[in-house]
């Protein structure tokens, strides 16, 4: 079996996420024994969720890091040209 990337592990578990809040929106009645295992695959699926967001959130801002520097970089260059 192939293993699951990142992106596909977030969308997975948020869609898990959207399944359960779904669920506990359009019940009358919760089973009082199905909310327990509920809650606990809903903790699961937001921590991988939040874990992937994070990591995204991280390599985003090294990235606009990189480029704030070169952008600095040019800008000091081409003042010293003048």
């Amino acid at each position: 079996m192939a293993k699951e990337t990142s992106s596909e592990s977030y969308q997975k578990n948020y869609a898990k996420l959207q399944e359960i809040a779904q669920k506990l929106s359009n019940s009358e009645t919760i089973d009082i024994d199905e909310l327990v295992p509920m809650v606990d695959e809903a903790t699961r699926a937001y921590q991988v969720c939040q874990s992937r967001i994070e990591a995204v959130e991280a390599a985003l801002n090294k990235r606009l890091e990189v480029e704030e520097k070169e952008n600095e970089e040019t800008t000091t260059t081409a003042n010293l040209s003048f």
